[in-house]
Protein backbone atom coordinates (compact mmCIF):
# COMPACT_ATOMS: atom_id res chain seq x y z
CA UNK A 1 0.00 0.00 0.00
CA UNK A 2 2.68 2.46 1.22
CA UNK A 3 4.42 1.43 -2.86
CA UNK A 4 0.99 2.72 -3.75
CA UNK A 5 0.64 5.63 -1.95
CA UNK A 6 3.89 6.87 -2.61
CA UNK A 7 3.00 6.62 -6.75
CA UNK A 8 -0.16 8.31 -6.17
CA UNK A 9 1.53 11.20 -4.53
CA UNK A 10 4.07 11.30 -7.40
CA UNK A 11 1.76 11.79 -9.80
CA UNK A 12 -0.46 14.39 -8.26
CA UNK A 13 2.99 16.77 -7.98
CA UNK A 14 3.78 15.92 -11.35
CA UNK A 15 0.72 16.71 -12.56
CA UNK A 16 0.50 20.24 -10.54
CA UNK A 17 3.77 20.87 -12.13
CA UNK A 18 2.34 20.66 -15.19
CA UNK A 19 -0.31 23.18 -14.78
CA UNK A 20 -3.22 23.47 -16.81
CA UNK A 21 -5.63 19.96 -17.82
CA UNK A 22 -1.51 18.31 -16.07
CA UNK A 23 -3.40 17.09 -13.00
CA UNK A 24 -6.16 15.00 -14.88
CA UNK A 25 -3.80 13.33 -17.27
CA UNK A 26 -1.46 12.42 -14.82
CA UNK A 27 -4.34 10.87 -12.81
CA UNK A 28 -5.42 8.96 -15.78
CA UNK A 29 -1.65 7.54 -15.62
CA UNK A 30 -1.94 7.03 -12.15
CA UNK A 31 -5.32 4.61 -12.89
CA UNK A 32 -3.18 2.90 -15.35
CA UNK A 33 -0.20 2.16 -12.74
CA UNK A 34 -2.64 1.31 -10.52
CA UNK A 35 -4.77 -1.27 -12.41
CA UNK A 36 -1.86 -3.00 -14.34
CA UNK A 37 1.14 -2.79 -12.33
CA UNK A 38 -0.35 -3.48 -8.76
CA UNK A 39 -3.52 -4.93 -9.75
CA UNK A 40 -6.16 -3.17 -8.50
CA UNK A 41 -9.65 -2.69 -10.10
CA UNK A 42 -10.48 0.40 -11.72
CA UNK A 43 -13.55 2.09 -9.96
CA UNK A 44 -16.44 3.80 -11.51
CA UNK A 45 -15.02 7.57 -13.17
CA UNK A 46 -17.03 10.32 -11.15
CA UNK A 47 -19.44 11.28 -14.09
CA UNK A 48 -21.84 12.69 -12.45
CA UNK A 49 -20.00 15.13 -10.72
CA UNK A 50 -17.71 16.14 -14.25
CA UNK A 51 -21.02 16.64 -16.01
CA UNK A 52 -22.75 18.53 -13.04
CA UNK A 53 -19.95 21.39 -13.15
CA UNK A 54 -19.91 21.25 -17.23
CA UNK A 55 -23.42 22.22 -16.72
CA UNK A 56 -22.72 25.39 -14.46
CA UNK A 57 -19.57 26.45 -16.18
CA UNK A 58 -21.94 26.20 -19.32
CA UNK A 59 -24.07 28.85 -18.05
CA UNK A 60 -21.45 30.93 -16.18
CA UNK A 61 -19.43 31.28 -19.20
CA UNK A 62 -22.54 32.56 -21.47
CA UNK A 63 -23.18 35.28 -19.05
CA UNK A 64 -19.43 35.95 -19.08
CA UNK A 65 -19.74 36.16 -23.17
CA UNK A 66 -23.23 38.19 -22.57
CA UNK A 67 -21.93 41.00 -20.52
CA UNK A 68 -22.80 39.80 -17.36
CA UNK A 69 -19.36 39.35 -15.68
CA UNK A 70 -18.25 42.96 -16.65
CA UNK A 71 -21.42 44.48 -15.57
CA UNK A 72 -20.50 43.60 -12.04
CA UNK A 73 -17.08 44.48 -12.25
CA UNK A 74 -18.11 47.62 -12.96
CA UNK A 75 -20.54 47.62 -10.26
CA UNK A 76 -17.90 46.39 -8.05
CA UNK A 77 -15.44 49.43 -8.78
CA UNK A 78 -18.15 51.48 -8.34
CA UNK A 79 -18.44 50.56 -5.24
CA UNK A 80 -14.74 50.48 -4.09
CA UNK A 81 -14.27 53.61 -5.81
CA UNK A 82 -17.27 55.12 -3.08
CA UNK A 83 -15.64 53.60 0.08
CA UNK A 84 -12.09 53.74 -0.45
CA UNK A 85 -11.31 53.96 3.09
CA UNK A 86 -13.03 50.63 3.54
CA UNK A 87 -11.43 48.58 0.92
CA UNK A 88 -9.51 46.22 3.11
CA UNK A 89 -12.79 44.80 4.01
CA UNK A 90 -15.26 45.37 0.71
CA UNK A 91 -12.50 43.65 -1.55
CA UNK A 92 -12.70 40.16 0.05
CA UNK A 93 -16.93 40.36 0.27
CA UNK A 94 -16.60 41.63 -3.27
CA UNK A 95 -14.85 38.21 -4.60
CA UNK A 96 -16.34 36.39 -2.00
CA UNK A 97 -19.71 37.74 -3.75
CA UNK A 98 -18.45 37.53 -7.18
CA UNK A 99 -17.06 33.43 -7.01
CA UNK A 100 -19.95 32.91 -4.31
CA UNK A 101 -22.54 33.38 -7.67
CA UNK A 102 -20.44 31.97 -10.28
CA UNK A 103 -19.30 29.17 -8.30
CA UNK A 104 -15.35 29.33 -9.46
CA UNK A 105 -12.89 31.93 -7.99
CA UNK A 106 -10.92 32.68 -11.23
CA UNK A 107 -13.50 35.34 -12.06
CA UNK A 108 -11.88 37.27 -8.86
CA UNK A 109 -9.18 38.03 -11.81
CA UNK A 110 -11.64 40.93 -13.01
CA UNK A 111 -11.62 42.90 -10.35
CA UNK A 112 -8.03 42.17 -8.51
CA UNK A 113 -6.87 45.11 -10.95
CA UNK A 114 -9.50 47.64 -9.85
CA UNK A 115 -8.97 46.48 -5.70
CA UNK A 116 -4.80 47.08 -6.85
CA UNK A 117 -5.45 50.79 -8.08
CA UNK A 118 -8.31 51.59 -5.35
CA UNK A 119 -5.56 50.74 -2.60
CA UNK A 120 -2.68 52.73 -4.31
CA UNK A 121 -4.65 55.69 -4.96
CA UNK A 122 -5.64 56.09 -1.42
CA UNK A 123 -2.27 55.50 -0.18
CA UNK A 124 -3.71 51.86 1.20
CA UNK A 125 -0.64 49.18 1.64
CA UNK A 126 -2.17 46.86 -1.77
CA UNK A 127 -1.40 44.02 -0.02
CA UNK A 128 -3.85 44.30 2.79
CA UNK A 129 -7.01 43.98 0.28
CA UNK A 130 -5.36 41.90 -2.56
CA UNK A 131 -3.84 39.06 -0.02
CA UNK A 132 -7.24 38.62 1.34
CA UNK A 133 -9.28 39.30 -1.58
CA UNK A 134 -8.02 36.04 -3.02
CA UNK A 135 -8.33 34.12 -0.01
CA UNK A 136 -12.19 35.02 -0.07
CA UNK A 137 -12.18 34.16 -4.00
CA UNK A 138 -11.11 30.38 -2.39
CA UNK A 139 -13.22 30.32 0.51
CA UNK A 140 -15.98 30.99 -1.24
CA UNK A 141 -15.81 27.74 -2.84
CA UNK A 142 -16.93 25.84 -0.07
CA UNK A 143 -20.09 28.29 0.02
CA UNK A 144 -21.11 28.24 -3.21
CA UNK A 145 -24.53 26.15 -3.97
CA UNK A 146 -23.07 25.42 -7.55
CA UNK A 147 -19.36 25.36 -6.99
CA UNK A 148 -17.50 21.81 -8.32
CA UNK A 149 -16.33 21.62 -4.55
CA UNK A 150 -20.12 21.48 -3.01
CA UNK A 151 -21.67 19.63 -5.55
CA UNK A 152 -19.08 17.10 -5.18
CA UNK A 153 -19.75 17.43 -1.39
CA UNK A 154 -23.44 16.92 -1.52
CA UNK A 155 -23.09 13.75 -4.48
CA UNK A 156 -20.91 12.15 -1.44
CA UNK A 157 -23.32 12.86 1.27
CA UNK A 158 -26.45 12.20 -0.96
CA UNK A 159 -26.87 8.60 1.14
CA UNK A 160 -27.12 10.60 4.52
CA UNK A 161 -30.14 12.92 4.30
CA UNK A 162 -28.07 15.84 4.01
CA UNK A 163 -29.68 18.74 1.74
CA UNK A 164 -27.83 21.74 -0.01
CA UNK A 165 -29.07 24.24 2.19
CA UNK A 166 -27.50 21.54 5.26
CA UNK A 167 -24.57 22.55 3.67
CA UNK A 168 -24.55 25.98 3.30
CA UNK A 169 -26.34 27.22 6.48
CA UNK A 170 -22.85 25.72 8.26
CA UNK A 171 -19.98 26.88 5.53
CA UNK A 172 -21.73 30.39 4.80
CA UNK A 173 -21.46 31.94 7.87
CA UNK A 174 -18.60 30.00 8.70
CA UNK A 175 -16.63 31.18 5.53
CA UNK A 176 -17.90 34.90 5.92
CA UNK A 177 -16.54 35.15 9.36
CA UNK A 178 -13.42 33.55 8.00
CA UNK A 179 -12.89 36.40 5.46
CA UNK A 180 -13.81 39.07 7.63
CA UNK A 181 -11.26 37.87 10.54
CA UNK A 182 -9.05 37.48 8.04
CA UNK A 183 -9.51 41.15 6.44
CA UNK A 184 -9.41 42.87 10.26
CA UNK A 185 -6.23 40.92 10.51
CA UNK A 186 -5.19 42.36 7.26
CA UNK A 187 -5.40 46.08 7.96
CA UNK A 188 -2.41 45.94 10.24
CA UNK A 189 -0.05 43.56 7.93
CA UNK A 190 3.00 45.69 7.03
CA UNK A 191 4.00 48.77 6.96
CA UNK A 192 1.99 52.19 5.87
CA UNK A 193 2.61 52.35 2.15
CA UNK A 194 4.21 55.72 2.37
CA UNK A 195 6.49 54.27 4.99
CA UNK A 196 7.65 50.89 2.85
CA UNK A 197 11.20 50.72 0.96
CA UNK A 198 9.90 49.10 -1.77
CA UNK A 199 7.71 51.85 -2.46
CA UNK A 200 9.39 54.69 -1.85
CA UNK A 201 12.19 52.91 -4.77
CA UNK A 202 9.91 52.60 -7.32
CA UNK A 203 8.16 56.03 -6.79
CA UNK A 204 11.75 57.81 -6.52
CA UNK A 205 12.54 55.88 -10.08
CA UNK A 206 9.47 56.86 -11.59
CA UNK A 207 7.74 53.38 -12.11
CA UNK A 208 4.70 54.70 -10.65
CA UNK A 209 2.95 56.99 -13.13
CA UNK A 210 -0.58 57.12 -12.57
CA UNK A 211 -2.42 54.32 -14.58
CA UNK A 212 -5.70 53.76 -14.43
CA UNK A 213 -6.90 49.89 -15.15
CA UNK A 214 -9.01 49.50 -18.25
CA UNK A 215 -11.92 47.12 -17.63
CA UNK A 216 -13.62 45.30 -20.91
CA UNK A 217 -17.09 47.52 -21.79
CA UNK A 218 -20.08 45.53 -20.86
CA UNK A 219 -21.41 46.09 -24.33
CA UNK A 220 -25.17 46.32 -23.79
CA UNK A 221 -26.38 46.58 -20.30
CA UNK A 222 -29.55 45.35 -20.89
CA UNK A 223 -28.07 41.71 -21.90
CA UNK A 224 -25.80 41.95 -19.10
CA UNK A 225 -28.00 42.52 -16.70
CA UNK A 226 -30.80 39.87 -18.11
CA UNK A 227 -27.65 37.05 -17.93
CA UNK A 228 -26.94 38.35 -14.49
CA UNK A 229 -30.24 38.28 -13.12
CA UNK A 230 -31.04 34.31 -15.10
CA UNK A 231 -27.58 33.13 -13.85
CA UNK A 232 -29.02 34.15 -10.34
CA UNK A 233 -32.73 32.92 -10.43
CA UNK A 234 -30.86 29.79 -11.56
CA UNK A 235 -28.61 29.61 -8.14
CA UNK A 236 -31.39 30.37 -6.37
CA UNK A 237 -33.64 27.78 -7.72
CA UNK A 238 -30.81 24.89 -7.72
CA UNK A 239 -31.03 26.23 -3.60
CA UNK A 240 -34.83 26.09 -3.00
CA UNK A 241 -34.52 22.34 -5.12
CA UNK A 242 -32.26 21.10 -2.94
CA UNK A 243 -33.02 22.23 0.18
CA UNK A 244 -37.18 21.54 -0.05
CA UNK A 245 -37.13 17.64 -1.50
CA UNK A 246 -40.75 17.81 -1.80
CA UNK A 247 -40.61 19.61 -4.76
CA UNK A 248 -38.70 17.78 -7.11
CA UNK A 249 -40.40 15.51 -9.45
CA UNK A 250 -40.79 11.48 -8.09
CA UNK A 251 -40.37 8.38 -10.56
CA UNK A 252 -40.78 4.83 -9.50
CA UNK A 253 -40.95 6.14 -5.73
CA UNK A 254 -37.70 8.18 -6.40
CA UNK A 255 -36.95 11.57 -5.91
CA UNK A 256 -35.24 13.06 -9.27
CA UNK A 257 -31.73 13.48 -8.07
CA UNK A 258 -29.82 16.27 -7.59
CA UNK A 259 -27.11 16.10 -10.32
CA UNK A 260 -29.91 15.37 -13.06
CA UNK A 261 -31.69 18.64 -11.52
CA UNK A 262 -28.75 20.67 -11.28
CA UNK A 263 -27.66 19.83 -15.39
CA UNK A 264 -31.19 20.39 -16.47
CA UNK A 265 -30.93 23.92 -15.08
CA UNK A 266 -28.16 25.28 -15.51
CA UNK A 267 -27.85 23.84 -19.45
CA UNK A 268 -31.70 25.56 -20.03
CA UNK A 269 -30.47 28.58 -18.41
CA UNK A 270 -26.79 28.59 -20.63
CA UNK A 271 -29.97 27.85 -23.59
CA UNK A 272 -31.97 31.17 -22.26
CA UNK A 273 -29.44 33.55 -22.08
CA UNK A 274 -27.41 32.79 -25.14
CA UNK A 275 -31.47 33.24 -27.09
CA UNK A 276 -32.60 36.00 -25.05
CA UNK A 277 -29.76 38.09 -25.17
CA UNK A 278 -27.97 37.09 -28.86
CA UNK A 279 -25.25 35.96 -27.29
CA UNK A 280 -23.14 34.01 -29.89
CA UNK A 281 -22.40 30.11 -27.95
CA UNK A 282 -18.69 30.37 -29.88
CA UNK A 283 -17.38 33.46 -27.91
CA UNK A 284 -18.86 31.38 -24.60
CA UNK A 285 -15.86 28.81 -24.87
CA UNK A 286 -13.34 31.50 -25.51
CA UNK A 287 -13.62 33.26 -22.23
CA UNK A 288 -11.90 32.30 -19.01
CA UNK A 289 -14.46 31.12 -17.18
CA UNK A 290 -15.18 28.13 -19.68
CA UNK A 291 -11.49 27.77 -19.44
CA UNK A 292 -11.13 27.46 -15.95
CA UNK A 293 -14.05 25.42 -15.51
CA UNK A 294 -13.06 22.61 -17.98
CA UNK A 295 -9.82 22.61 -16.83
CA UNK A 296 -11.36 21.42 -13.12
CA UNK A 297 -13.76 19.21 -15.20
CA UNK A 298 -10.18 16.95 -16.34
CA UNK A 299 -8.90 17.55 -13.19
CA UNK A 300 -11.54 15.43 -11.15
CA UNK A 301 -11.81 13.32 -14.32
CA UNK A 302 -8.47 12.01 -13.51
CA UNK A 303 -7.53 12.54 -9.95
CA UNK A 304 -10.55 11.40 -8.46
CA UNK A 305 -10.74 8.38 -10.32
CA UNK A 306 -7.23 7.64 -9.29
CA UNK A 307 -8.08 8.48 -5.64
CA UNK A 308 -11.18 6.17 -6.16
CA UNK A 309 -9.17 3.59 -7.26
CA UNK A 310 -6.49 3.93 -4.57
CA UNK A 311 -9.02 4.21 -1.49
CA UNK A 312 -11.17 1.32 -2.33
CA UNK A 313 -8.39 -1.18 -3.61
CA UNK A 314 -6.91 -0.43 0.18
CA UNK A 315 -9.97 0.41 1.91
CA UNK A 316 -9.47 -2.17 4.48
CA UNK A 317 -5.77 -1.04 5.07
CA UNK A 318 -6.29 2.66 5.34
CA UNK A 319 -9.40 2.05 7.42
CA UNK A 320 -7.57 0.02 10.18
CA UNK A 321 -4.35 1.70 10.12
CA UNK A 322 -6.23 5.66 11.23
CA UNK A 323 -9.62 4.38 12.18
CA UNK A 324 -8.50 4.90 16.07
CA UNK A 325 -7.18 8.39 15.74
CA UNK A 326 -9.35 9.90 13.54
CA UNK A 327 -12.55 8.43 15.19
CA UNK A 328 -10.85 10.15 18.86
CA UNK A 329 -9.47 12.98 17.20
CA UNK A 330 -11.69 13.82 14.02
CA UNK A 331 -10.20 17.27 12.93
CA UNK A 332 -6.79 15.58 11.54
CA UNK A 333 -9.11 14.52 8.85
CA UNK A 334 -9.13 18.01 8.53
CA UNK A 335 -5.83 18.44 8.76
CA UNK A 336 -5.91 15.87 5.84
CA UNK A 337 -8.03 17.48 3.91
CA UNK A 338 -5.70 20.52 4.01
CA UNK A 339 -2.38 19.24 2.63
CA UNK A 340 -4.15 17.24 0.26
CA UNK A 341 -5.50 20.85 -1.19
CA UNK A 342 -1.58 22.18 -1.45
CA UNK A 343 -0.92 19.25 -3.68
CA UNK A 344 -4.31 18.96 -5.56
CA UNK A 345 -4.59 22.92 -6.31
CA UNK A 346 -8.39 21.95 -6.50
CA UNK A 347 -11.25 21.97 -3.66
CA UNK A 348 -13.26 19.52 -5.93
CA UNK A 349 -10.44 17.76 -6.60
CA UNK A 350 -9.58 16.95 -2.96
CA UNK A 351 -13.57 16.51 -1.85
CA UNK A 352 -13.70 12.98 -4.15
CA UNK A 353 -10.25 11.86 -3.30
CA UNK A 354 -10.41 12.12 0.17
CA UNK A 355 -14.01 12.78 1.59
CA UNK A 356 -15.10 9.15 0.93
CA UNK A 357 -11.92 8.20 3.02
CA UNK A 358 -13.87 10.38 5.78
CA UNK A 359 -17.35 8.83 5.17
CA UNK A 360 -15.54 5.23 5.30
CA UNK A 361 -14.03 6.14 8.49
CA UNK A 362 -17.80 6.39 9.89
CA UNK A 363 -17.21 10.48 10.66
CA UNK A 364 -20.45 12.14 11.27
CA UNK A 365 -21.77 13.68 8.13
CA UNK A 366 -22.04 16.97 9.81
CA UNK A 367 -18.41 17.03 10.53
CA UNK A 368 -17.04 16.45 7.21
CA UNK A 369 -19.40 19.72 6.41
CA UNK A 370 -17.67 21.50 9.37
CA UNK A 371 -14.08 20.17 7.98
CA UNK A 372 -15.33 21.40 4.29
CA UNK A 373 -13.06 24.69 3.82
CA UNK A 374 -10.30 23.24 4.87
CA UNK A 375 -10.01 21.99 1.19
CA UNK A 376 -8.93 25.77 0.39
CA UNK A 377 -5.05 25.25 1.52
CA UNK A 378 -3.49 25.93 -1.86
CA UNK A 379 -2.95 28.98 -1.01
CA UNK A 380 0.05 27.62 1.34
CA UNK A 381 2.54 27.36 -1.39
CA UNK A 382 2.08 30.88 -3.81
CA UNK A 383 1.61 29.64 -7.05
CA UNK A 384 -2.09 29.76 -7.18
CA UNK A 385 -2.45 31.96 -10.68
CA UNK A 386 -4.89 34.23 -8.85
CA UNK A 387 -2.26 34.76 -6.55
CA UNK A 388 0.56 35.30 -9.03
CA UNK A 389 -1.98 37.97 -10.44
CA UNK A 390 -2.71 39.24 -7.83
CA UNK A 391 1.14 39.93 -7.23
CA UNK A 392 1.50 41.33 -10.75
CA UNK A 393 -1.55 43.26 -10.46
CA UNK A 394 0.33 45.53 -7.45
CA UNK A 395 2.66 47.87 -8.90
CA UNK A 396 3.78 49.09 -5.53
CA UNK A 397 5.52 45.93 -4.54
CA UNK A 398 3.98 45.29 -1.28
CA UNK A 399 2.24 41.92 -2.68
CA UNK A 400 5.05 39.84 -2.76
CA UNK A 401 6.53 36.38 -1.82
CA UNK A 402 8.94 36.49 1.30
CA UNK A 403 12.37 35.60 1.65
CA UNK A 404 11.88 32.00 2.62
CA UNK A 405 8.82 31.39 -0.10
CA UNK A 406 6.41 30.71 2.96
CA UNK A 407 6.22 34.01 4.55
CA UNK A 408 3.88 35.65 1.34
CA UNK A 409 1.43 37.63 1.69
CA UNK A 410 -1.17 35.33 1.56
CA UNK A 411 0.40 33.21 4.46
CA UNK A 412 -1.55 35.34 7.13
CA UNK A 413 -4.89 35.62 6.00
CA UNK A 414 -5.52 32.22 4.68
CA UNK A 415 -4.30 30.69 7.98
CA UNK A 416 -6.82 33.10 9.70
CA UNK A 417 -9.50 32.94 7.35
CA UNK A 418 -9.65 28.73 7.23
CA UNK A 419 -9.09 28.15 11.27
CA UNK A 420 -12.14 30.81 11.91
CA UNK A 421 -13.90 29.07 9.16
CA UNK A 422 -13.69 25.64 10.39
CA UNK A 423 -14.17 27.31 14.30
CA UNK A 424 -16.86 28.56 13.14
CA UNK A 425 -17.95 25.29 11.45
CA UNK A 426 -17.38 23.18 14.37
CA UNK A 427 -19.54 25.31 16.40
CA UNK A 428 -22.53 25.48 14.18
CA UNK A 429 -23.02 21.74 14.15
CA UNK A 430 -23.46 21.50 17.65
CA UNK A 431 -26.74 23.31 17.24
Amino acid sequence: MLIQLLFVLTFIILGARLGGIGLGVMGGVGVAMLTFVFGLQPTTPPVDVMLMIAAVISAAACMQAAGGLDYLVKLAEKLLRSHPQYITILAPLVTYLFTFLAGTGHVAYSVLPVIAEVATETKIRPERPLGIAVIASQQAITASPISAATVALLGLLAGFDITLFDIMKICVPATLLGVVAGALVSMKVGKELVDDPEYRRRLKAGELDVKHCELESAGNKKKACLSVVLFIAATVMVVVFGSVPSLRPSFNGELLGMPSLIEMLMLSTAALILVLTRTDGVQAVKGSVFSAGMQAVIAIFGIAWMGDTFINGNMIALVGSIEHAVTEMPWLFGIALFVMSILLYSQAATVRAIMPLGIALGLNPMMLIALFPTVNGYFFIPNYPTIVAAMNFDRTGTTRIGKWVLNHSFMLPGMVATVVAISVGLLLIQF
